[in-house]
């Protein structure tokens, strides 16, 4: 349960037409990981080199020339980065879902070319480059990881005798054909430490049959060639008894590995350099190729027959074919000869444009550097700029927030002393009119009072005058 990066969903994400219709490929599985392992994917999106530099490359001819300068091996992790000695069985770190190392320069291009989602003639030229065998790897590993299962013996049938040597693994020793690996993408699902998607079993039984009726081919080497092993070998370690130990006869080194080579490899470059010759011997390989297929579908349907005249008519075919093979193989050994003998003599004279260039291109490099760190140090300080700007305006208005409240309470203040003056004035009034009215009633009550007296003197003056006259 914990390899879920390697479960395929039940359905294809967009879906194309099968075959050479159209060319937009049809993307298998998770449309996001690309069925990748989880942690294989983590370490890809976490790496420096997938983010920093990898980020920079925005065309699928740079991730191209990336993968022809830096890929040396097409494991997972780089060599030593995970330690998984004494592990077997169910652990994590033997299944490839445990503690991650640095993940793989080859892994990380595969997950760019991913992002890049290549269209199927741009995959083709990954297949069928011709400078390095680790860009054709990349490009049957993308097919392994992304095309749906049934339709993986279709993209590899022409590749499964392919005699191109590599080295998969980190540090080397570990030496095979792009037919073996090939044939090891569609029989097994282990790559080194990490899984590939699983194929569904009927499309897998297929395969299998497939391989079976098709056994892997087995260079017979000639007479000439293996005096000239002999030689080499006697040259080599100075015993006529040993040889060189190696799958397969030994070739004319290649310069197609050469660090010194520039970066700019356009299509026209390449007819210059190889010639009209090498794109008819491509041709011819291609039909050689395509024939095959054909007599060999024939054979089949034939060989249900039975016929002994049938088996006599292959038997001449393969005769007339091994023949031709045998001489194709001695005039291309010729020709691969003068074209190493051409091409030393032109790093001889072209060494030291090549160093000319790579130091051009490390100035390159380094003046983007430059400039990348100039527009990151411009970037900080055009942030702390506007954090700078930001907390000034918080404070303003902090400042005019406190200016505000301040002046309101300083007008309710304000406001609630001149209310408590007016109450004061108004009640010193009320008192005032209070008093005056008290003062007029006890002065009306007065004149009352001695209004009331008077009269009671007169009253009591003419009573006593009516009685003095009484008297008298």
């Amino acid at each position: 349960m914990a390899n879920v990066g390697n479960q395929l969903p039940t359905q294809a994400v967009s879906k194309s037409a099968p075959g050479k219709h159209g060319n937009v490929l049809p993307l298998w599985g998770n449309e996001k990981t690309m069925n990748l392992n989880p942690m294989i994917l983590t370490n890809v999106l976490s790496s420096p080199y997938f983010k920093v530099q990898l980020y920079e490359l925005k065309t699928y001819h740079e991730v191209v020339d990336e993968i022809y300068f830096k890929v040396t091996h097409v494991e997972p992790w780089e060599k030593g980065s995970r330690k998984t000695a004494g592990q077997t069985g169910m652990c994590g770190g033997v299944r490839g879902v445990g503690t991650g190392g640095i993940v793989s320069t080859a892994f990380c291009l595969l997950y760019k070319l991913f992002t890049l989602k290549l269209t199927r003639k741009q995959l083709m030229g990954l297949i069928t480059h011709t400078d390095s065998p680790y860009i054709r790897a990349l490009g049957f590993m993308y097919i392994r990881y992304t095309q749906p299962p049934a339709d993986l013996i279709d993209w590899y049938d022409g590749f499964l005798d392919d005699e191109e040597e590599l080295d998969v693994k980190a540090g080397g020793g570990c030496v095979m054909t792009v037919g073996e690996m090939l044939r090891s993408f569609l029989t097994k699902l282990e790559w080194f430490s990490t899984l590939f998607p699983r194929i569904p079993v009927p499309v897998q039984k297929n395969i299998d049959v497939q391989m079976k009726a098709r056994p892997r081919k087995v260079v017979q080497k000639e007479p000439q060639e293996e005096e000239e092993a002999a030689a080499a070998a006697l040259a080599e370690t100075g015993r006529p008894g040993e040889r060189r130990r190696s799958r397969t006869p030994r070739r004319t080194p290649s310069p197609r590995r050469s660090p010194k080579r520039s970066r700019s490899r356009s299509h026209h470059r390449e007819k210059e350099r190889h010639g009209p010759s090498f794109d008819r011997e491509l041709e011819r390989e291609r039909d050689r190729q395509r024939k095959e297929r054909e007599g060999r579908d024939r054979d089949r349907d034939r060989g249900d027959r039975g016929d002994r005249g049938d088996r006599e008519r292959r038997r001449s075919r393969s005769a007339d074919r091994n023949q031709d093979r045998r001489e194709r193989k001695k005039s291309r050994s010729g020709s691969r000869d003068r074209r190493s003998e051409r091409r030393e003599k032109d790093r001889d004279g072209g060494e030291d444009r090549s160093r000319r260039k790579d130091r051009e291109h490390h100035k390159d490099r380094g003046a983007e550097r430059e400039r990348s760190r100039d527009k990151k140090s411009r970037a900080e300080t055009d942030d702390k700029r506007h954090k700078d700007d930001r907390e000034r305006h918080r404070e303003e208005r902090k400042a005019k927030r406190l200016s505000r409240s301040r002046s309101r309470e300083r007008r309710h203040k304000s406001g609630g002393e001149e209310k408590s003056r007016k109450k004061e004035r108004s009640h010193d009034r009320d008192r005032e009119r209070d008093g005056e009215q008290r003062s007029h009633k006890r002065s009306r009550s007065k004149e009352r009072s001695h209004h009331q007296r008077e009269s009671s003197n007169d009253h009591s003056k003419h009573s006593e005058r009516k009685r003095s006259h009484s008297t008298e």
